[in-house]
């Protein structure tokens, strides 16, 4: 512990802002590192607990508070404080393949458990995270890490999300070597397709695919498994076989007319075409159908257009500002969050563009053309969702589906037999990473459902070492 009484001395001061009026008028990262002293004292407020909740994943009332990487939280929040920021970043490395993600993307559950957070002040864990790594770029600590030793063995993994890109870089350092194969242009799944420049800038994600070529992984875009090359075919051709190609299955509202009705757009559609310069939304009055961190970037987007309005309907109830008796630390603090986008959003025009407990009820449209959604009230009663009678008409030239995933595309594992659960995941044992198919194993969404990135590196890292285990008969993978 560094300053033992440094959660007494300072208070909280997460990394500032880009006035919202300036960062509106471009794509940039929005966020302002804190000069280095400032910086210094924010590690300075880690407690260094006997028990670290913040480094530690648990799961209270089914919500999951602290790091799933286990992150050595308190022992670089240490280094930060005593300047010794190489070793900190070593620390940081450790248990984290890919903290310059985890960095700008992650809802940071790890300040969700930290004990400081109790008055609402927790560490800016994710902060120190994000410095760490940008120190380690900016003077040449992220070296390529080239195994002295290849294994001889050769695995393939299919997308180039997080979840794929941690199984790579666990295994490749292993020594295995492997190739990544991905479908689109250019690697990075959601990172690169899903995610705005705002949060995180592309240039990031290319930055660390640099390093993992040089580290000896292969990329190969462009190249559909299942259709330039058959999924039988790779697990021939390789001694493992992991997919890990994403959640993708979008779902689609139960509304007369969401197919044939022109004006619509599934998010992630919109936030590709926001990121290959499109402009589809300007002098539109929107409709974005889903509150979470997906429509948010959609609603920045959204501004960045210029569009006439945008309105963000929440199915949920509107919740409370403050921590509620019944929702105690360590808890998952069940409060009303409201993002950057929301923020932009309240400056640009003038209001919350927030709408909660409210569902689309129907579209209405002229000549097959989107000019309004029908809107209602819903509250839930013993876990059933019900639909007030009452509706409201707002314009809508532009409705944007936000509302999540039902699972992975299932033709390419059904092509050689794997087993789906209901959910449209693939099916593999409790706590396992094997599918039901030998030398064919999966990590990500594909495996767990739709959820966060850092859940997604997560699961890559423990795919590999799955994979590593089966290949060589032991792992000495973390």
């Amino acid at each position: 512990m560094g300053k033992p009484n440094g959660f007494l001395q300072y208070r909280r001061k997460a990394d500032t802002v880009r006035p919202i009026r300036k960062r509106i008028q471009d794509h940039q990262e929005i966020h302002v590192p804190l000069k280095e002293e400032d910086r210094r004292q924010q590690a300075a407020r880690c407690m260094n607990c006997g028990v670290p909740y913040c480094q530690s994943a648990i799961t209270l009332e089914r919500m999951t508070t602290g790091c799933p990487l286990y992150n050595l939280i308190p022992e670089w929040n240490d280094a930060i404080y005593r300047g010794i920021d190489a070793h900190g970043l070593k620390r940081l490395l450790r248990m984290n393949p890919f903290p310059e993600f985890t960095g700008r993307v992650c809802p940071a559950l790890c300040e969700k458990a930290c004990i400081n957070g109790i008055d609402g002040e927790p560490v800016t864990i994710q902060n120190n995270e994000f410095y760490l790594i940008e120190y380690g770029y900016a003077n040449g600590l992220m070296e390529p890490q080239i195994p002295a030793v290849r294994s001889g063995k050769k695995v393939a993994v299919v997308g180039s999300g997080p979840s794929g890109l941690a199984a790579a870089d666990r295994l490749n350092k292993r020594g295995h070597s492997v190739t990544v194969f991905e479908r689109d242009r250019e690697i990075g799944g959601l990172l690169m397709f899903g995610i705005p420049n705002m949060k995180l800038d592309k240039s990031i994600v290319l930055r660390r695919k640099k390093l993992m070529e040089e580290e000896g992984v292969e990329f190969k875009t462009d190249t559909a498994i299942g259709t330039d090359l058959s999924l039988e075919e790779l697990k021939q051709e390789y001694d493992a076989v992991i997919l890990a190609c994403g959640a993708k299955k979008a779902r689609i509202p139960d509304l007369e007319g969401i197919e044939t009705t022109e004006g619509i757009l599934q998010a992630v559609t919109f936030l590709r075409m926001f990121l290959d310069g499109s402009t589809v939304a300007e002098g539109k009055d929107v409709v974005i159908l889903g509150g979470g961190d997906t429509g948010n970037d959609c609603l920045a987007s959204c501004i960045r257009q210029k569009a006439s309005s945008v309105t963000q309907i929440e199915m949920m109830p509107k919740p409370p500002e403050e921590r509620q008796p019944n929702n105690p630390w360590p808890q998952w603090p069940k409060v009303l969050k409201t993002d950057y986008g929301q923020l932009e959003a309240i400056e640009y025009y003038g209001k919350d563009p927030r709408l909660f407990a409210k569902t689309i009820t129907a579209l209405h449209s002229e000549d097959g053309v989107l000019k309004e959604v029908e809107i209602a009230d819903v509250t839930f009663e013993n876990g059933s969702l019900q639909v007030s009678e009452q509706r409201e008409t707002i314009p809508c030239s532009l409705l944007i589906i936000a509302a999540g995933f039902t699972g992975c595309e299932t033709e390419l594992p059904s092509s050689v037999g794997i087993a789906l659960t209901p959910r449209n995941t693939i099916e593999t044992k409790q706590g396992s990473y094997a599918t039901n198919v030998e030398g064919i194993f999966t990590a990500g969404d594909m495996h767990r459902g739709q959820s966060l990135v850092v859940w997604a590196i997560r699961e890559g890292m423990q795919c590999a070492k799955e994979a590593d285990r089966w290949l060589m008969g032991y792992t000495n993978l973390l």
